[in-house]
């Protein structure tokens, strides 16, 4: 346990930022989900919906620097993908 006042409120502040953190990932997780189960389910307009919502999500938790923005990218990259497959003629 940190003694000095300085550490103690740096102590603080972490764990504010890793419950924050920890928040915001289980945010980006449940909307990425809500993604592939449309996908999964076969449902366009579904999938279509959730990845709009998704996007933003996205973007936003790259710009607080909880995850990188290649991160982000590439998250979205791949759930846009999923999503085009369902379109497209096969």
């Amino acid at each position: 346990m940190a003694t000095h006042v300085s550490a103690q409120k740096r102590a603080r502040q972490s764990e504010e930022r890793r419950q924050r953190n920890a928040a915001l990932k289980s945010l980006l997780k449940t909307s990425a989900k809500k993604v592939l189960l449309a996908v999964e389910e076969k449902n366009v307009e579904e999938a279509r919906e959730a990845l709009a919502r998704a996007i933003p999500i996205i973007q936003k938790i790259a710009s607080k620097k909880v995850i990188h923005k290649k991160t982000a990218a590439r998250k979205i990259s791949r759930l846009a993908k999923k999503v085009n497959t369902l379109t497209s003629p096969a």
